[in-house]
């Protein structure tokens, strides 16, 4: 298969002010399936002080979509040994704890992005294939950074894969792979601990929907679970987190030692800081009675001893499982369970349909046909499949929102194959065109292409990912040559309407919340030329707002509100103009704001 990368652009350069040394920090999103979870290449599953200020979202890690409920505050691993005689734990992130993982400065120690079936060449694993429909790989060490208080680095990398599927019955799970080498000593009794902070419930204000957790240990499944007790500030979560610690493949779990080991928080427990009192709790093979009382779900699974010497790596995994409620994700634990055993090999969704979008005047045209160059779903190949089939796409299926590009969706074509036994037999198409749409509002669209069931292996049918495809659509016409009907909608604009609750919303909550906030305040200049600049007086002439346009595809531009100095305008009659800078005619005209 054609090698192929895919790489998002959030590298950050970053330079700690403490160590004066280079690292290169990233950090991506799993979306692909239902669990919606941040991994950064710190070794973290949430941004750390590290890379906070480039963190763009609120939720770690969101299950099901557009639920706004977190389950992850904390999580990662610690690597524990005896060298000479010393004793170090190295750290990706706790309590009591600094970060003491970084990637080098190097730009390929970003993450790397890889899809299903595609090889890249990575610096650390050239050849690398990917095993699920989205791969996250990255690898960091502790001691690339080495200015770090209280810290004796073991001189470990670790490599780190993480893998996300978009179908059932896998999309509920992240299987995470690490492992660790080590570069300099032979470690004595090294011990692995897994912590979690988990912070299951719906993510409002503040931090009270973290405070009525628990912690249990299912000893058949090596998995901790975080469960959110019934009532509070956060009512009921769908699904508890479960975190499901697989040994190296090479060695019987019964024959390591087994720690669980959970924190009461809110000042009652917390990880040692002194790296000697740490590893003690890791190795002393205690599992704790389960958790009780809902104070909070803080907890280690660790499991050792192992001896690794210099150069060699020592492979083990964990999974994130989730889904509706305990019941889901104790059946999802065994199905990683059986994926595990399968080797990863299970069947494929066809690739994401090449999708184009041409905006009309209250139309949308989606086409998906492949072009030459571009990858066509209907002819993919899967080795994979129990049933041997040789073209085992199926049809396509077109999907709309209202909301967000994450959903909810709502479909509005299926087009699968006709003359066989699945589904509805209705012929393929590769276009859809949406009519009656309102100018100037937020649509969502997205299509995704299915495969048939393979049922000598008894396994659904698998669809690309509904994110990977989706687009943001504003229906409306092209900006006119010059002013003369510029208008403001709405006018008025009145504040005791909830234009947040239209269908389509008018006023839209920001990505990292669904709570409407007085800074999601809307009115839209229309009928703007390609670029002019838009002034905002009072009617005693005072300027109250600058906004400039320079768009060729939209005639509009959005105000919410504000002054140039950020301040919420009060109600009253307010006077605009609009210099098109192209001729440097002018219009003026007036609205009204009713608060």
């Amino acid at each position: 298969m054609r090698s192929r990368i895919v790489i998002f652009s959030i590298l950050l350069l970053f330079t700690l002010s403490t160590a004066q040394e280079d690292v290169t920090l990233d950090w991506r999103i799993h979306d692909v399936g239902k669990v919606r979870q941040y991994i950064s290449n710190i070794g973290s599953l949430w941004p750390t002080w590290v890379l906070w200020n480039s963190w763009t979202g609120l939720i770690y890690c969101e299950f099901p979509p557009n639920s706004y409920e977190e389950h992850v505050g904390e999580g990662g691993i610690w690597v524990g040994a005896i060298v000479g005689s010393d004793t170090g734990v190295s750290v990706t992130t706790s309590w009591n704890s600094n970060q003491e993982f970084y990637p080098s400065g190097e730009p390929w120690d970003s993450i790397w992005v890889v899809e299903k079936g595609d090889t890249v060449d990575i610096p650390y694993w050239p050849g690398y294939v990917g095993i699920s429909d989205q791969d996250f790989v990255c690898r960091y060490s502790d001691y690339n950074v080495t200015n770090i208080g209280d810290h004796l680095p073991l001189y470990l990398d670790v490599i780190q894969t993480s893998h996300a599927w978009a179908s059932m019955p896998l999309d509920e799970m992240i299987v995470f792979n690490f492992y660790v080498i080590s570069t300099r000593y032979d470690l004595r009794d090294v011990y692995i601990a897994y912590w979690i902070d988990g912070n299951v419930g719906y993510r409002g204000t503040g931090w009270a929907f973290a405070l009525d957790d628990y912690s249990w240990f299912y000893r058949n499944h090596y998995m901790g679970v975080s469960l959110d007790a019934p009532g509070g500030t956060d009512g009921q979560a769908i699904s508890p987190l479960g975190m499901k610690v697989f040994p190296p493949d090479n060695v019987l779990a019964d024959t390591l030692r087994w720690t669980f080991n959970w924190y009461e928080g809110q000042g009652g427990s917390a990880p040692p800081a002194r790296d000697g009192i740490r590893y003690l709790q890791m190795a002393e093979g205690v599992v704790m009675q389960n958790q009780l009382e809902p104070i909070g779900s803080q907890y280690i699974i660790a499991f050792g001893p192992f001896n690794l010497n210099q150069g060699d790596t020592l492979h083990f995994a964990v999974g994130e499982i989730l889904g509706d409620g305990l019941t889901g994700v104790l059946k999802n634990a065994d199905r990683m369970d059986w994926l595990r055993q399968n080797n990863f090999r299970v069947p494929s969704p066809p690739p994401k349909p090449p999708l184009r979008v041409t905006i009309g005047t209250h139309s949308v045209q989606l086409k998906w046909n492949a072009l030459p160059g571009q990858t066509n779903p209907e002819t993919y190949t899967d080795p994979y499949r129990a049933d041997s089939a040789e073209v085992p796409f199926e049809g396509y299926r077109v999907y709309k929102s209202t909301v967000s590009a994450r959903g909810p969706w709502t479909l509005l074509a299926q087009y699968d194959l006709p003359d066989n036994i699945f589904y509805n037999n209705t012929g393929l198409d590769t276009q859809y065109v949406d009519v009656g749409l309102l100018n100037n509002f937020e649509y969502y669209y997205t299509v995704t292409a299915f495969s048939k069931p393979d049922t000598a292996a008894d396994f659904p049918s698998q669809e690309s990912s509904l994110n990977a495809n989706a687009v943001v659509v504003i229906p409306g016409p092209k900006p006119p040559q010059d002013v003369g009907e510029v208008a403001v909608v709405p006018n008025p604009y009145r504040g005791d309407i909830a234009y947040h609750q239209y269908n389509p919303p008018w006023e839209r909550p920001g990505t990292t919340r669904n709570v409407w906030l007085e800074q999601d305040r809307r009115i839209q200049f229309i009928n703007l030329p390609a670029q002019c600049e838009i002034k905002i007086y009072t009617l005693a002439g005072d300027l109250v707002r600058t906004l400039y346009h320079n768009d060729f595809a939209r005639g509009f531009e959005d105000w919410n509100l504000t002054s140039d100095i950020g301040q919420a305008v009060s109600s009253g009659i307010y006077l605009f103009t609009v210099k098109n800078n192209t001729t440097g005619n002018v219009q003026v005209g007036k609205f009204v704001i009713i608060k």
